[in-house]
């Protein structure tokens, strides 16, 4: 081998694993067992010099052979050959090995080094990181198979080294608000440590933290007996202390908030307001009176500040809360959050999909954010303690839909507007916004008109406002009108208002008062633009794209943008992004007003109907990129309109969850509506819309939307959309653990798709009864329901439903004994799924079949299986199923013996699951995690575990209640050896 300077590239060495060198990338052998031990005993030196008794010693032990010291210096021959003399150096008898920068060792202590810096400086994210750094160099066992008892020594040092690592890497997991997903980490460490009392501490917290107590309280209880069984001692009073707390509920034990770090990186500071208007006018002591209130939040020792604004609409409730918060916004250095509610939407914003948003914008990844509504309010809170931000809540339905949106600590304030008088938000300072003064108006309008045309028509600015009824937003439309048109004269604007026919009686009452000045704008439309206007607001969606819009107008896209973006141009809608608009909630009720008045009812449906159509045509492209040669796109109804071109799976996959809200509200719409027609385009969106129903998402919404249809289609008399929509309906109640109601809509979608000849309810019913029958463990109908299902998509011709029976049927045939068969209707149908290149329908494949092999015995094979599936499912966002293969994979581990493993992937099924997959399932996995837990002795945490699983089984009247009793009431499971 040539000398080291010979070679390029620098030395790098490790020790955290088996011991290695490298010169560059390549590696460089360290030879025999003792030559590696002589090598680590230099590296472990830090720089400094052994002596040969030293290194004799720590290869040999005190008891080497006559040869030995010949040999060490053989070996340290070699070594300088092979890394150079610059690294290895001769000094006085001894030797001293230069390791450089790049030492994993070296690493790691930088690592711990910098996290103590920032945990110091209250940086938890930076520490946290740096922790995980220093863990990531740690390769397998350090030292691995060295001889001699310095190795070992050493060894057990930097296994100890690695355990404290870890365990203050999981406390700052803790005091980060990461408690549910460290549960799972601590449960395999407190198992492989059980008479470690840190990581049980750890633990039993994590537990309480995720509203898991009976749980924290059997890990106390596993604990103590086994200290006391091993080592005949009682828990270490840190313990018995935090047992004690946990059983009183101790509120202090609930997660802290987050310490701001000081480090160089800037946090994330949402500066969202809407732009203050230049003209803003009047308003002097309501701006004074919210300005203090909102201040106050932000003074030393100040509490969290609410002030809630309510007016008619259109009395400049929005105008007044921008203004004062850009008044106060530097009072609030850590940002200002802005959302528009909705609240006279027909559906206004919903406070989890806000949370969502404001979580964002807040710095959280999408894949921290919780699903459900609490979990979500409860990060957003946490996001917010210690920081002093702003939150400004537009146009509120009412006080539910703001109270999970209230930062809720000192420091921090909300602004809310809405119509609603809030008298239920408690705490909040109310303020009644009334219209303005006519001497407010008057100014108003002068400022945005200009002082010279005004001062020359004094008495028509008057009647200008009057007529107006002095609501701010009219004045603003009119004054606008005004100063646009340099022709006319103010008398010229007063006498268009004095009409009636024109102005309208309305000006004078209520949320009609702001109809009349929306006719000021509306007047002045050209023809194209007043049909656009008029027909875009037909859609229920909370905004719609270009493309949407295009389809509604029966335009192409660059005609429609041109369109468009003049109404932008003229506040009569909205850019709410790039290629987006939206109406405000009392412009499209005004504009809904308009195609009332000017289009026939046949142009409107006609509007409604091409939007159907344009979303039915994209999602059935997204849906075969995802299933290709699927039959069921065959049976949908035909589209007059062709839909987005989507390149790949993930493009359409990006447009069916980006447009989710606004498809899944025209499906609403379009069961509203009662027709025949649309209906059916309506249900054929749903089925090749599925994967939102799964996904977890907008599961809530697409059931409300499969709801509407099967009402309408029942009371209309629509047996073919009724049977779709109900079959879609029982796949919803079936996720959700609702079993006896999902067969009850499956039956009645067979009964309904035999009627009328329909090959898709025809097949995807009794698949439906199939995958309902088995958690009921009646697995002979299981087994025909699915084998009546296979015959129906070989009928049809549909290998996919073809292969989704076989799948189904591979689970039956297990429980009736025969598990070949089962492995064999299993792979058949995972060689369909890839002869047609399925995407998200793979994973289910792969997933049928690692049940299979694993009830045939063959692990391996089923892990294989089920780990080839976990990126699919992730890859299509399919969280439910993601969750499920985590559980399966705890199933294999746990038949195998691996408790440990079984343990922490159930814990990771439970945390995928949160509110997916109803009760049911996280009661099966709750059930699995106790089997595990029990194996490995913690026999008391086990228990809570059933006793959870058990009353979610009785309530849901599930037979898997009788095996869970059995397990409550066994024998308890040895304790684990240590």
């Amino acid at each position: 081998m040539a000398s080291g300077k010979d070679q390029g590239g620098a030395l790098r060495f490790a020790v955290l694993g088996p011991v290695r060198a490298w010169r560059g990338r390549e590696p460089i052998s360290a030879g025999s067992p003792q030559q590696k031990a002589l090598l680590g005993a230099l590296l472990l030196r830090g720089g400094r010099t052994a002596t040969a008794q030293e290194l004799l010693d720590a290869v040999w032990g005190e008891d080497p052979p006559p040869t030995a010291l010949a040999a060490l210096r053989s070996y340290a021959f070699r070594l300088r050959k092979a890394l150079g003399a610059e690294a290895l150096a001769t000094v006085d008898g001894g030797y001293v090995l230069h390791a450089g920068d790049d030492f994993d060792l070296f690493l790691a202590e930088r690592h711990q080094a910098a996290a103590e810096k920032a945990r110091a400086a209250g940086d938890l994210a930076s520490a946290r990181e740096e922790l995980r750094g220093a863990l990531a160099l740690f390769d397998g066992e350090p030292l691995a198979g060295l001889p001699g008892p310095y190795a070992e020594t050493q060894r057990t040092r930097l296994l100890e080294w690695r355990l404290q690592l870890t365990e203050t890497c999981l406390d700052l997991d803790l005091q980060a608000g990461c408690h549910a997903e460290a549960v799972s980490e601590l449960t395999v460490l407190s198992a492989e440590h059980p008479l470690r009392e840190r990581p049980r501490a750890l633990l039993m917290l994590a537990l309480y933290r995720s509203g898991r107590q009976a749980e924290a309280l059997g890990v106390y209880a596993d604990t103590r007996r086994l200290l006391d069984d091993e080592l005949g001692v009682d828990p270490g009073a840190e313990l018995a202390e935090l047992h004690q707390r946990v059983l009183e509920a101790d509120p202090s034990l609930l997660p802290p908030p987050v310490p701001q770090a000081e480090a160089v990186a800037e946090p994330v500071r949402p500066a969202q307001l809407p732009a203050t208007v230049a003209d803003f006018t009047g308003r002097v002591a309501f701006v004074r009176e919210l300005g203090e209130r909102l201040a106050g939040a932000s003074a030393e020792g100040g509490v969290m500040s609410v002030s809630a604004v309510a007016g008619i609409g259109g009395v400049g409730k929005t105008t007044l809360a921008v203004h004062v918060a850009h008044a106060v916004a530097g009072t609030f250095p850590d940002g200002q959050l802005y959302v528009d509610l909705q609240g006279t939407a027909a559906r206004p914003a919903e406070p989890e999909t806000v949370l969502a948003s404001f979580l964002r914008s807040l710095g959280v990844s999408d894949s921290a954010i919780p699903e459900s509504l609490a979990d979500r309010a409860a990060l957003y809170r946490s996001t917010l303690a210690g920081r002093r931000i702003l939150a400004l809540l537009d146009n509120a339905h009412d006080a539910a839909q703001v109270r999970h949106l209230l930062p809720g600590t000192p420091g921090c304030a909300a602004l809310i507007t809405s119509r609603t008088r809030m008298v239920d938000l408690a705490g909040a300072h109310l303020v009644d916004l009334d219209v303005m003064s006519p001497e407010e108006a008057l100014l108003l309008f002068t400022r945005i008109v200009g002082e010279e045309r005004v001062a020359a028509e004094r008495q028509a600015a008057l009647d200008v406002v009057a007529a107006c009824g002095f609501l701010p937003l009219a004045i603003r439309i009119a004054a606008s009108r005004l100063a646009t048109r340099r022709t006319w004269t103010v008398s010229f604007l007063a006498r268009k208002l004095s009409d009636e026919r024109r102005r309208l009686d309305e000006l004078k009452a209520g949320d009609l008062a702001v109809k009349a000045t929306f006719e000021l704008g509306y007047g002045q439309l050209t023809a194209q633009q007043a049909r656009a206007f008029r027909l875009l607001a037909l859609a229920d969606g909370p905004d719609i794209s270009l493309e949407a819009a295009a389809a509604v107008l029966d335009l192409d896209v660059y005609d429609a943008e041109e369109l468009l973006e003049t109404l932008v141009d003229i506040s009569l809608i909205e850019s709410a992004a790039p290629a987006r608009y939206r109406y405000h909630d009392l412009v499209r009720l005004y504009a809904r007003d308009c195609a009332e008045r000017h289009e026939g009812e046949d142009a409107r449906c006609a509007a409604v109907s091409r939007l159907l159509d344009f979303y039915l045509a994209s999602a059935m492209c997204a849906y075969e990129l995802e299933n290709p040669g699927d039959r069921l796109l065959a049976h949908l109804a035909p589209v007059s309109r062709a839909g987005m071109p989507f390149g790949s799976r993930e493009e359409g996959l990006d447009w069916l969850f980006t447009e989710a809200p606004s498809l899944l509200a025209a499906v609403r719409q379009a069961a509203g509506g009662g027709c025949e027609g649309p209906m059916r385009r309506a249900v054929d969106l749903l089925l090749v819309s599925q994967d939102l129903m799964e996904s977890g998402i907008y599961a809530r919404q697409y059931e409300q939307a499969t709801r509407s249809l099967v009402a309408t289609a029942d009371s209309c008399g629509e047996p073919l959309v009724e049977g779709r929509a109900r079959v879609l309906l029982g796949q919803q109640y079936s996720l959700a653990g609702r079993l006896e109601e999902a067969d009850r809509e499956a039956e009645r979608s067979l009964m309904l798709g035999r009627a009328v000849g329909d090959p898709l309810t025809s097949s995807y019913a009794p698949n439906l009864r199939g995958m309902v029958a088995f958690p009921l463990r009646r697995f002979q109908d299981c087994a025909d329901h699915h084998s009546q299902a296979l015959e129906a998509f070989v009928a049809d011709g549909n290998r996919h439903g073809g292969a989704a029976a076989l799948s189904n049927l591979s689970r039956a045939q297990i429980e009736l004994g025969d598990v070949s068969a089962a492995v064999a209707s299993a792979e058949q149908a995972l060689s369909i799924y890839r002869e047609l290149r399925a995407g998200f329908r793979l994973g289910n494949g792969l997933y049928a079949l690692a049940i299979a092999l694993t009830a045939a015995g063959r692990r391996e094979e089923a892990l294989a299986s089920l780990a080839e599936a976990l990126p699919v499912f992730r890859a299509a966002r399919q969280q439910f199923w993601e969750a499920m293969s985590l559980f399966r994979m705890a199933e294999v581990h746990l038949s195998s013996g691996a408790h440990r493993q079984s343990a922490a992937l159930a814990e990771q099924s439970l945390n995928a699951l949160r509110d997916l997959g109803g009760e049911l399932y996280r009661a099966k996995v709750l059930t699995v995690l106790g089997r595990a837990l029990a194996e490995a002795g913690q026999v008391d945490r086990a228990r809570a575990c059933w006793r959870d699983a058990l009353a979610a089984f009785v309530a849901l009247g599930s037979p898997d209640a009788d095996e869970v009793r059995r397990l409550l009431h066994g024998p308890a499971a040895p304790a684990i050896a240590v």
